[in-house]
Parts: structure tokens; C-alpha cells; sequence
């Protein structure tokens, strides 16, 4: 017998969507915030970056906690409150870290605008960590993964709008000459986002119709993979204190800490199946720690080639004599996290089931109306877009890519990751537009990798699958730890912001190599997806 349907909450579906609109807004506009205060605090690269490293180090740090907690009390404490007082609470605790920006503003002082940046992260972990199966219960399971699309795509569209915002409230109008950033315009803006986090949060409070949000799933207790966890932490944590104390060079001290992290979950990997996996949960799988780095690698890859680029851009002789100014530098910004929107605008095509030629010719029209719309709201925000039409060679690149990737995890990965690695590699050796087009299109290959990584890191994972989505999401820890490596490679004067991005396309390089890794070690278990694909499974 045929359940009925259940109708779709499409009220407290509109306003969750605000919330994934405001992540990538936040998380864009950083890479305008940081070269404001690079100039604003006379920061090196490497300071500069710890914008992104503190806001990065909170959602590692939120989600390490929420899970360290639940172990101890042996259930899921988000499940227990209910995913919508956790989105709640979490958008409360965003709300003071954005008021706290402004007397952090006020006060002149860096150390606490990185902290308020830190509690506005701890807010979005804990909001990302419970939206995401919420907007699965706000209708029918079976229509969840559409609402997931929809929240995906709306956050691309906040990180396409939220450096162009962020500039005008700090520069005004690219027209504005000699624009002079006071403390009112950081004031205003950060009144405006605490304001409307705090909206969200009472509406969503006061909405009594909307669900709870819990599951019945049992909670898998893994204390040894806690305590691996905080041993990392703690590794980290004592990298820091060093860094602090000492004058150890910061470039030695990231690559320790990149080497810390990869070499604590290879060992976590390496006693959990020589123990017989007891009490490692979710970390005895292999194809787990491989997607744990792949998104380590992904997320710091992604936000690393975007908030090192104001500095990039800024640098005499690279796309103009003399530098570009601070207020012209948002329409490229705009056009990289853009370019992530047209990506998975195109991937959200499949959602639809749509066959032959009608989804073939979406998936060229798509991408097109996508790198239109980046052009538009550039083009209202006073920006002269005259310059970006050229990218146009760069998304038929893209499109050609997503067609041969045929939507199988392991070639579109592969495929997308050395597309990405080129790109990187013409960036680095070419330079002015051609070179700003190249880093722009790893905006482009980026868009699809966080499903094909994610897809296949909690394959064949059985009871521990929630489990290690919650692990793959930490490992967003690797946005606090890659762009300021590349930071202290730029700072190094024999090799320059241009030449950073080597880092960028070993990355990439490291990520093809990872997917060919993912699919050895599910085959070995007899998963194939790629090849199930091609048989109609």
C-alpha cells in the first residue's frame, strides 16, 4: 500500500534557505574582508590569512565538541534537543559573534576580530551540522536530496553576492575614488548580518508548526576515535603555542601541522584494523580517512585560491602596473565563487531525471544563465564586466568536463581534479587576464568535487555512515590550514604570491590521485560505483 506523500514545509523551508545563503556569504566576502585588514592591521600574507583560519578552526573545533559529548553521554546531543533548536541556538551564537565584530572594530584590535570571526564559525557549525538533515524532514524523504539541491545552489548564490556586498559597504561603488574604510562602514554591515541571523532565529522559534527535527537512528560510541580526534587538537593547538612563543618559522610550523593531521589519521586507520576495529567506529574504514583528507585537501584548495587572490591581484605587475585597488578587486572574487554556482547549478540538472536531449542541452543552457547572472549582478553593482566575458572559454572547458564525467564519482573527481591542476599551473606561468581566468576556473572543478568525495569517503559504511559525515565535515578544518601555508610561501620573497599557487595545483594533483585511491579501496570491497553506473544500476 502506497503511503501518501508528505507535503513539503514550504514557509520554514524559504527561511532555511536564508541560512544556507548567509554560510556562503560569510565564507565569500572573508576573501574582501582580509585584504582590508592586511592593509588596515599592516599584515604579512600569512597573518592575513588567519581571518579563514579562525573561522575554519571553529567549525573543527564545534563539531570535534559536539561529538566528544555525545560519546561521553553515549547519545546524539543535536538529536536530543532536535535539529531545529540546534539551528536555533546556533544562529544566536552567530549573532554575537557578529556584534562582537564591532567592538572588536572599534578597539582597532586584530587578536579579537579573529575571535568574533571564531564564534561567528562555532554558530555555523553547529547550524550547518543540523540544517542539513532538517531541510530533509521539512517534506517527504524521498524529495530530500531536491531541498538539499535548492539549499545548495542558494548558497552559491550567496557566495557570488556576498564579496560584491561586502565591498560596497566597505568601498562604495567601484566608481568611488580614494575611498577611505572608517569603523561605521564595519559597524553597519555586521549590524545588518547579527540582524538578520537574529531574525531567522525568532522566526524559527516563534513557527510552531515546524517539526522538531529528530531521528530514531541509534548512536554508534567511538571513544578511541574521540580520543584520536583530540589528540589532533591538541597537536595542533600545541603548534600554535609554539608559533606564539617562539621564532620558529611559520612556513616549517603549517607543514607540520598538514603532516600532524594526515599522519594522525593514517595511524587512527592503522590501529582500528589491527585491533579488529573495536571502538574506532567509523575510522576503521579506509575509504573513511581517504575522503577525510580528500576534504581536508578540497575545502583548503577551494578557500585557499580565493583568499589568497586579493593579495595576488594587488601585486604590482600582475594584471595591472601598479596593482589593483582594494575596491576593484570584487568582480573577480564575485566571478570565482561564482563560477562554483555555475558548477552546481549544472549538477542540480540531474536532480530532475531528466533523459536525452533535452537534459543535454540544459546542461550546456545552464551554465551559461549561471555565468550570466554573476555578470549581471556585477554589472548592477557599477562593475565593468567587459574584461570576464573571455571566461566564457573557461565554463565550455567546464561543461565539456561534467559530459565526459558522465556524473560517475570517481572519473568526474579525477577528471575535474587534473582540469583543475592545469588551471592552476596556467596560472602560475601565464600572466594578467589569461592568468586571472586560469585561477578563477578552479572555482569551476571545485563546484562538483564536495559530492564526489563525500559520496564515496561514507561508502559501504553501513551503521557508521552518519557517523562519518560527521568526521568529513570536520575535516572542513582543512580551510584554516592550507590558505595560510600558501600565505607564508607567498611571504617568502624568492618565491611571491604568483608562484604560491604551485601549492594550489599540488593540491589538485593530490586530490586526482586520492580518487584514484577511493575506488582501489572500494573495489577491493565490491563497490564500484563508476562501473554500476555504466551497467544502469
Amino acid at each position: 500500500m502506497n503511503q501518501p506523500k508528505q507535503p513539503t514545509n514550504t514557509s520554514a523551508l524559504a527561511t532555511l534557505v536564508m541560512v544556507f545563503f548567509f554560510w556562503g556569504f560569510i565564507a565569500a566576502s572573508n576573501s574582501i574582508f582580509i585584504p582590508f585588514c592586511k592593509t588596515h592591521f599592516n599584515l604579512n600574507q600569512f597573518q592575513s590569512q588567519l581571518i579563514g583560519s579562525a573561522f575554519y578552526t571553529a567549525y573543527f573545533v564545534g563539531s570535534l565538541v559536539l561529538f566528544i559529548f555525545s560519546n561521553l553521554r553515549g547519545y546524539d546531543v543535536l538529536n536530543k534537543i532536535g535539529y531545529k533548536k540546534g539551528i536555533i541556538y546556533g544562529l544566536w551564537i552567530s549573532v554575537v559573534g557578529a556584534l562582537l565584530m564591532i567592538p572588536s572594530a572599534n578597539a582597532n584590535s586584530f587578536p579579537a576580530l579573529l575571535g568574533s570571526f571564531f564564534i561567528v564559525g562555532l554558530g555555523f557549525s553547529l547550524q550547518q551540522t543540523a540544517a542539513q538533515p532538517f531541510a530533509i524532514l521539512l517534506g517527504d524523504l524521498s524529495t530530500g536530496s531536491h531541498r538539499l539541491n535548492l539549499g545548495g545552489s542558494v548558497n552559491s548564490l550567496g557566495t557570488t553576492l556576498g564579496p560584491l556586498i561586502v565591498s560596497f559597504f566597505l568601498f562604495g561603488t567601484p566608481a568611488a575614488k580614494n575611498v577611505v574604510v572608517t569603523v561605521t562602514n564595519i559597524n553597519v554591515l555586521y549590524l545588518i548580518v547579527a540582524g538578520v541571523f537574529a531574525a531567522v532565529a525568532i522566526f524559527f522559534a516563534l513557527s510552531k508548526k515546524l517539526p522538531h527535527g529528530k531521528n530514531d537512528e541509534k548512536f554508534e560510541k567511538a571513544g578511541k576515535a574521540s580520543s584520536s580526534l583530540l589528540m589532533m587538537t591538541l597537536l595542533i593547538g600545541a603548534i600554535i603555542v609554539v608559533g606564539q612563543l617562539t621564532e620558529v618559522p611559520k612556513l616549517f610550523l603549517l607543514t607540520i601541522t598538514l603532516v600532524s593531521v594526515i599522519g594522525v589519521l593514517f595511524y587512527s586507520n592503522k590501529s582500528a584494523m589491527a585491533g579488529g576495529g573495536d571502538g574506532w567506529g567509523a575510522m576503521k574504514y579506509q575509504q573513511l580517512i581517504y575522503g577525510m583528507i580528500g576534504i581536508f585537501v578540497y575545502v583548503g584548495v577551494e578557500v585557499t585560491i580565493d583568499n589568497n587572490f586579493g593579495a595576488l591581484l594587488k601585486t604590482p605587475g600582475y594584471l595591472t602596473d601598479t596593482g589593483l585597488d582594494e575596491s576593484k578587486i570584487s568582480k573577480y572574487v564575485s566571478l570565482y565563487w561564482g563560477s562554483l554556482m555555475i558548477g552546481r547549478w549544472t549538477g542540480a540538472i540531474s536532480v530532475f531525471n531528466l533523459k536525452g536531449m533535452l537534459r543535454k542541452v540544459l546542461m550546456v543552457i545552464v551554465p551559461f544563465i549561471a555565468f550570466a547572472v554573476v555578470l549581471g549582478v556585477n554589472q548592477l553593482n557599477g562593475n565593468d564586466v567587459s574584461d570576464l566575458f573571455g571566461y566564457s572559454a573557461w565554463v565550455l572547458v567546464a561543461i565539456a568536463a561534467f559530459f565526459f564525467g558522465q556524473e560517475k564519482p570517481v572519473k568526474t573527481l579525477v577528471t575535474v581534479a587534473v582540469l583543475a591542476t592545469a588551471a592552476m599551473l596556467i596560472g602560475v606561468f601565464a600572466h594578467g587576464i589569461l592568468s586571472v581566468y586560469a585561477f578563477m576556473a578552479g572555482g569551476l572543478f571545485c563546484s562538483v568535487m564536495w559530492p564526489c568525495i563525500f559520496a564515496l569517503g561514507i561508502s559501504g559504511l553501513g551503521k557508521y555512515t552518519s557517523q562519518g559525515s560527521a568526521f568529513l565535515i570536520m575535516m572542513i578544518l582543512g580551510g584554516a590550514v592550507i590558505p595560510p601555508l600558501q600565505g607564508a610561501i607567498g611571504d617568502r620573497a624568492s618565491i611571491g604570491m604568483h608562484n604560491s599557487y604551485l601549492l594550489a595545483a599540488a593540491c589538485f594533483a593530490c586530490l586526482a590521485l586520492l580518487a584514484l585511491k577511493l575506488k582501489s579501496v572500494l573495489k577491493a570491497q565490491g563497490l564500484d560505483f563508476d562501473e554500476q553506473m555504466s551497467s544502469g544500476h
